[in-house]
């Protein structure tokens, strides 16, 4: 699976460094070639034979080998591997890394790197939820490194929260799809998901049934990938993905245009999940508006066509990605919205469609783009998330 690509592990000074000798295991194991380098206190919790004899290779901590002075390059190192993982990340290793501190092997070889950076955080949950610590993370993710957000549950203090280092086998499987989705790592990536409200007074607007789902799970696939993933999110009660490399939460849709435009130019890929209003109030009422007559009419005007104005004005490198929700004549209705707003991609879903569309944890697409289209069947969004991040990685 990992044949041939070259991994180097960074290890810190937490309890949780025996768990990665799982993960060393599990690398070797599917052919990675895996160097180890830990910091001093790492080797507090776990020894250099240990790992070494998984590894298959000498462990690294000093910036010389050996009593005649032979110095270990950490640019070499660096220039060598396909991609670092620091897991565990502790608090002090992750706010060096943040703040570009220097005072071991592991630190300098990160600073060196031009490849991916992924880290792991472990630590005790009033740690991981300190605001110093969660700038730290925000300030390593907006540089372009990837979080695997730690876990919840039983932590070496005795209490139980979060802070708890992710699961060898699911940092093994992030970094399987890395390689897998290779054409998203280190991409800037535009996602946008929920519905908007178009307000009528201070009380009501016109909305939709959207829940954001499928676009916060679109989110987690290409952060999983390696993507430095915005989020523009209408109203949405879904949980805020972690390390997003930034979160915009908007209501209507003249301030979803307003965002989007603001970094579209800068994005590499962009996916408009986002069920937008397409018609808006003409007039909003300042006050809210009294059950009077028997009757009430509201006029209303066309919203701005984010996707349309972003087929106008996106570049030949850019890949644009729609979403359409139809109730007849799926297909046509979706290959002339792919045309006709000048995308790379749509993704067809159906109102008939059982378990399918708004408000469901499970979907069922037709990704179509201009020389396929692929019918894919029930399943979770987080799923479907996968295969169109697969789809798109090409």
């Amino acid at each position: 699976m990992l044949t041939g690509k070259k991994i180097i592990v960074g290890i810190t000074g937490s309890i949780a460094a025996y768990k990665t000798t799982f993960l060393v295991r599990l690398l070797v194991k599917s052919g990675a070639e895996v160097q180890v380098i830990a910091t001093p206190s790492a080797l507090d919790f776990v020894t250099p034979l240990t790992l070494s004899t998984l590894s298959g290779r000498p462990v690294y901590s000093e910036f010389v080998k050996n009593k005649q002075g032979e110095w270990v390059n950490h640019v070499d190192l660096a220039l060598w591997a396909d991609l670092i993982v620091i897991a565990p990340a502790s608090s002090n290793t992750l706010a060096k890394m943040a703040n570009a501190l220097c005072d071991n092997l592991l630190l300098a070889v990160y600073l060196s790197a031009k490849c991916p950076v992924y880290f792991a955080p472990a630590m005790d949950l009033d740690m991981y939820k300190h605001p110093g610590n969660k700038a730290n993370i925000d300030l390593l993710v907006s540089y372009g490194n990837t979080l695997i957000p730690a876990g919840a549950g039983f932590l070496a203090s005795g209490l139980e929260g979060e802070g708890r280092m992710a699961e060898p086998e699911e940092i093994f499987s992030v970094l399987l799809k890395h390689f897998q989705l290779g054409g998203i790592a280190g991409k800037k990536i535009l996602i946008t998901a929920g519905p908007t409200y178009e307000p009528i007074d201070p009380v009501r607007f016109i909305g939709n049934r959207s829940s954001g789902k499928m676009g916060y799970s679109i989110a987690k696939s290409m952060m999983n990938a390696g993507g430095i993933v915005t989020l523009i999110s209408g109203p949405s009660s879904e949980t805020l993905p972690l390390g997003l490399a930034s979160f915009i939460r908007v209501e209507s849709a003249a301030e979803m245009f307003d965002a989007c435009v603001n970094i579209f130019h800068s994005s590499d890929i962009v996916i408009m999940s986002a069920a937008v209003a397409d018609y808006t109030p003409v007039n909003v009422a300042d006050q809210k508006i009294k059950k009077k007559s028997a009757e009430f009419t509201l006029e209303l005007q066309k919203t701005t066509d984010i996707l349309s104005w972003m087929g106008q004005h996106k570049k030949e490198s850019q890949i644009l990605v729609g979403f359409a929700l139809e109730t007849e004549n799926e297909i046509e209705n979706a290959e002339d919205k792919l045309k006709r707003k000048n995308l790379d991609m749509i993704v067809l879903n159906s109102l008939r469609d059982a378990g399918a569309g708004f408000g469901h944890s499970t979907n069922q697409v037709t990704i179509i783009d201009r020389k396929t289209t692929e019918v894919v069947s029930l399943r979770s969004k987080d799923e479907i998330a996968d295969i169109l991040t697969r789809k798109i990685s090409g």
